[in-house]
């Protein structure tokens, strides 16, 4: 029996190795069958690297497998008798096949045949396995695919999209007899499904087309989401082509070309990530992107790396498809979901708009041309109107249809200008209808600094979002600390949120942060005279325009301040004071930053972020209050401390000759560091200690920090310091911030905060007493060596380039030598730097660890083995050293 239903455009193509003629004659030679295979995957490498239309390689690809599955099925006895049908499902079904795609089959059997041919069934598929055809497979009767159909939309959709390749017409008409709309899933009840399964796949996949490392297939706006409309459209309509909803008035014929192109250039994206790995890999991983955007002909340009160009294409891809998606599913959501009643009175809400079964639609199809600023005043309608459940299909493509009207007069039009500043001072859903504007493409025709990094990425593990969608989660995080239901995420920010007037400048400054990205020069700079510039056409007076552009220049400023420097100095929280110089700029700073950070990557806050920019508000504060001229008195601030410490220890009936004269044996810069109830708890257990105690372990699993702090009196010693770093690298801990200070008995007081790597505190128990015991049986034993910790590269690491670099300056005047190391963050990184500190006779007095995604910037102050600041030469002999190590 032939195959009945041929590759919908499938197209003939010859493999180079035997062909079928030659596997006929040797039905049992499985190295031909698999020469044969291997010759249609080099094939469709051959014609991908030449140029080959993508369409004639997927279909084509499913045509060659058509051809050998019915010949297999033959060779096996299958094809005789009424009793037994082949059919592709799934893609395949469809006529497409990748690669390395799964070729998804099922097989038809009468129930009083399926025991019979059950043993010649099981030799086929395993002779398919056999030859390298990676196939899933179902043995069914058209009874029990009806069964399973009913009871699991994924089956059943997979048997929707059913293909005869061969075997009785009659029985197979039976079968899509049985599946048809009448006998079950009606095209509502599917529809509202497969609404219901998009929105979970979408959850699942963080929400966001703008991860990292997207998937082509399953992530928003992907393959996935276009056969979603291919399912619905074939269920509502019958339709066997997108085409035909151009036929049913559902899509125009610009946007089913943009469909389509947008459809073959995914398929190239997943056909290339197939030839590359040769497996079935449609995640665009970070070891792949730089070989895809070498494959689609994207070089590295000033400023914009090939690699970036090529992602922003594909980001800019799936935010249109997505587009096209939520206009098409909403068409569907009116012709199928809806209630007719609902829509035969419509509801004057405006002159220019009205509401129809819940949702905004104009009262004609002029209105845009008539009276364009409609196209914002469109969004300030939904804003103040929460009951309305969205905007109409017919809406949505006009807005699309009109957004040439968005002009230089346009942005110029002071009824323009209001309009979008009213969405921005709205109390609510501000966040919201921005997100909603760029979807539409609106945001980033009324501002064009935007729209130029709409689907921008940066090629790091920093970022994980591209810049519009970062952008976008920053403006949410900043307009969460004005509302009341959140403030438990963050009371500060939220206090001083409360406070705070005029809040859109606050929003302002989050839109306008990155705006710059990718321009070249200093994105800071040029974003504030973009945010300058806007402010003062539309409407803030000049005092507030500055303070906007302020926010965007100097946005990274307190971010650096509190990771990067040593904020327990007095000179940097006053040299940050005197950027800042105000209580308002202050209060708007720390709010930015902290949406900025929390706008990035999930993963890089935490609690010790928190904790640092907590402590540098407050420090911040003291300095304004005090006056910015009025130089730190560092006497004053021990007093205070020490004062407090006291207090802290009297309650815990420690006498103050007892404290002061543990406090005797303390360097002055042990008070400068440290907080006051750090000092009580070490005070507390040094009171009373003996030599045989040492080394004295502590932990406290969570401070006021945010971090869980370690503490370490031992015996000192140049090695100390790589020994605690490997034994708490080997432990599975990040150390964020190290202080060493050595007593005037030759003791040192090592203070540690480490965090979990997945960026939270310890937990309590016994991981707590893990940690102790573990480092302080470690430093106890003479045969624990200082080398260091060695750790395969994680896979994401591999393909970043980060030059390390090694930088001296001078610390405290003749007693110290700060150093800063930036390199790639790879596994045992302080491990190893410890190890050559010690192989050098180099004493760590601070460390500041900081990471950024794949790179490291560690901040460390040195004194040598003389207790002084390095010389010319040992800071030379240190820098070799670390850059061969490292």
């Amino acid at each position: 029996m032939n195959a009945v239903e041929p590759v919908p455009g499938g197209s003939e193509f010859t493999p180079d190795g035997p062909s079928l003629e030659e596997l006929r004659a040797n039905s049992r030679d499985t190295a031909r069958f698999r020469e044969h295979r291997r010759a249609i995957v080099s094939g469709l490498s051959r014609g991908f690297e030449t140029g080959a239309d993508i369409d004639a390689l997927i279909h084509g690809h499913a045509a060659q497998v058509d051809a050998l599955l019915t010949l297999i099925w033959e060779q096996h006895g299958l094809g005789h008798g009424e009793a037994l049908c082949l059919a592709a499902v799934g893609g395949y079904g469809r006529g497409e096949l990748h690669p390395s795609s799964d070729i998804d089959i099922l097989i038809l059997a009468e129930p009083e045949s399926e025991a019979e041919h059950a043993e010649t069934i099981s030799r086929f598929v395993t002779f398919l396995w056999d030859i390298g055809l990676e196939v899933g497979h179902s043995v069914r009767s058209i009874a029990e695919c009806e069964r399973e159909a009913e009871n699991d939309i994924t089956i059943a959709t997979t048997l929707f999209e059913a293909r005869l390749l061969v075997g009785p017409e009659a029985m197979y008409d039976r079968f899509r007899d049985a599946m048809q709309p009448d006998r079950l899933w009606d095209s509502r009840s599917f529809y509202a499904a497969k609404l219901a399964e998009q929105q979970t796949r979408h959850q699942r996949f963080g929400e966001t087309a703008y991860r990292l490392e997207p998937n082509v297939k399953e992530g928003p706006g992907g393959l996935r989401d276009i056969q979603m409309i291919g399912w619905v459209s074939k269920r509502h309509f019958a339709a066997e082509k997108l085409r035909e909803l151009v036929d049913h008035g559902f899509l125009r014929e610009g946007e089913f070309r943009d469909l389509i192109e947008g459809q073959r250039f995914l398929w190239k994206v997943r056909f290339a990530l197939h030839m590359l790995t040769g497996r079935r890999e449609d995640r665009l991983l970070f070891d792949l992107q730089r070989a895809l955007a070498s494959t689609f002909g994207f070089t590295d340009q000033h400023e914009n790396l090939g690699v970036e160009q090529f992602m922003q294409r594909y980001f800019r891809t799936i935010c249109e498809l997505q587009r096209l998606n939520e206009l098409l599913l909403q068409h569907f959501n009116e012709a199928l979901l809806e209630d007719p009643a609902s829509l035969q009175e419509p509801k004057r809400i405006h002159q220019r708009f009205q509401v129809r079964g819940g949702y905004l639609e104009l009262v004609h199809d002029q209105v845009f041309m008539i009276y364009p600023p409609a196209l914002l005043e469109v969004f300030h309608l939904i804003q103040t109107h929460p009951e309305i459940l969205g905007i109409r299909a017919s809406t949505i493509r006009l807005i699309r249809a009109h957004l040439h009207l968005i002009d230089g007069q346009f942005r110029r039009n002071p009824v323009c200008r209001r309009l979008f500043m009213t969405i921005l001072r709205a109390p609510q859903g501000v966040t919201t209808e921005l997100r909603r504007m760029n979807r539409f493409g609106v945001l980033g025709a009324y501002i064009p600094a935007f729209g130029r990094i709409i689907g921008r990425m940066q090629y790091d593990l920093f970022h994980a979002f591209t810049v519009d969608e970062h952008t976008l989660n920053v403006v949410r995080n900043a307009r969460r600390l004005f509302i009341p239901d959140f403030h438990h995420e963050l009371p500060l920010a939220s206090d001083i949120a409360a406070r705070i007037e005029r809040p859109e400048r606050l929003i302002l400054g989050a839109l306008f942060h990155d705006i710059a990205k990718g321009r070249g020069g200093d994105h800071s700079e040029l974003g504030a005279l973009d945010a300058l510039h806007f402010c003062q056409h539309h409407g803030l007076g000049d005092e507030d325009s500055a303070l906007v552009s302020w926010l965007v220049r100097s946005h990274l400023l307190m971010s650096l301040t509190a990771q990067r420097r040593d904020i327990s100095d007095p000179e940097v929280v006053l040299g940050f004071a005197r950027e800042v110089r105000t209580l308002e700029r202050l209060d708007l700073l720390y709010l930015l930053t902290t949406a900025d950070i929390r706008g990035t990557n999930p993963a890089l806050w935490n609690s010790w972020k928190d904790s640092l920019l907590q402590t540098l508000y407050h420090a911040t504060v003291a300095v304004l209050e005090r006056g910015l001229d009025t130089p730190p008195d560092v006497d004053e601030q021990i007093g205070e401390t020490c004062s407090q410490a006291l207090r802290l220890l009297a309650r815990r009936g420690l006498n103050e000759e007892t404290v002061e004269a543990i406090w005797s044996e303390f360097e002055v810069e042990y008070f400068v560091r440290h907080s006051a109830d750090e000092i009580a708890w070490h005070t507390r257990a040094l009171a009373g200690i003996r030599d045989s105690d040492l080394p004295l372990v502590l932990v406290r699993h969570e401070t006021p920090r945010g971090s869980t702090e370690i503490f370490v009196y031992a015996e000192d010693c140049p090695k100390l310091f790589a020994r605690i770093a490997n034994s708490l690298t080997q432990l599975g801990l990040d150390i964020v911030d190290a202080r060493v200070i050595t007593t005037h008995c030759g003791h040192t007081l090592d203070t540690f905060m480490v965090l979990e790597s997945m960026g939270h505190a310890v937990e309590p128990g016994f991981r707590v007493d893990e940690i102790r015991s573990v480092l302080r049986e470690r430093l106890l034993d003479p045969s624990f060596d200082h080398h260091p910790v060695e750790r395969s590269l994680p896979r994401r690491l591999k393909h970043f380039d980060v030059d390390t670099r090694v930088s001296f300056s001078p610390g405290a005047p003749g007693t110290s030598t700060r150093m800063n190391v930036r390199a790639l963050d790879r596994p045992g990184l302080l491990s190893t730097i410890g190890c050559v500190f010690a192989d050098h006779g180099i004493n760590v007095r601070t460390a500041r660890i900081s990471t950024a995604g794949e790179q490291a910037e560690d901040q460390f102050l040195l004194v040598n083995a003389d207790g002084g600041s390095l010389s010319t030469e040992e800071e030379q002999a240190l820098r070799e050293r670390l850059l061969e190590e490292i």
